[in-house]
């Protein structure tokens, strides 16, 4: 990332926050879930606490349910969720997540577009990565590959959960977002 993406202000405390991580695949399990796996090696390498860890088939039901019992677990500030993103008939994550949101988080889209075109070039439009709030909580849904995990994590993520960027950072806000 560049400097003016990511400005890390040291003399700012780091608050780590946990991190729950979901993948959603028909054919991984927890032995093959690389994708996971990566996510919950990353979040702990950042100085965040994986709060858990599960996998849930694509089917939309099973997603919301598991993200319903983390958004309402005080134990859970964050939801990262691996897989369901494209555009086949099993890919329900954005259709499973949207309904539970009460923002969406539109630019985290724009930007991951933005930052997965570097990557991947146009194959980027097969992506429905997306991001909100639900009581209290963030909510991201990244595409299954482990390179858009990385990509997700490491460009755009992590450094919004960095209480220490600036100018600004999601974990700054968390304590102001119940307020009515």
């Amino acid at each position: 990332m560049n400097d003016h993406a990511c400005r890390i202000d040291e003399s700012l405390p780091f608050k780590p926050v946990n991190v729950a991580v979901l993948t959603i695949s028909d054919t991984r399990d927890d032995e093959t879930d690389t994708s996971g796996a990566l996510l919950a090696k990353l979040v702990a390498r950042d100085g965040h606490h994986v709060a858990e860890r599960m996998l849930v088939r694509d089917e939309a039901a099973l997603i919301r349910a598991q993200v319903s019992a983390w958004i309402e677990s005080p134990d859970v500030d964050v939801i990262v969720s691996t897989g369901g993103t494209g555009l086949t008939g099993r890919d329900v994550t954005p259709e499973a997540l949207r309904p539970l949101f009460e923002k969406e988080i539109e630019g985290f889209a724009i930007v991951w577009h933005m930052l997965s075109f570097e990557s991947v070039g146009l194959s980027t439009l097969q992506s429905r990565a997306c991001a909100g709030v639900a009581k209290g909580k963030f909510i991201f849904a990244l595409p299954g590959s482990n390179g858009a995990c990385r990509d997700g994590w490491e460009k755009i993520i992590r450094w919004q959960l960095d209480s220490r960027h600036t100018p600004c950072n999601l974990v700054e806000i968390m304590p102001r977002l119940l307020e009515r």
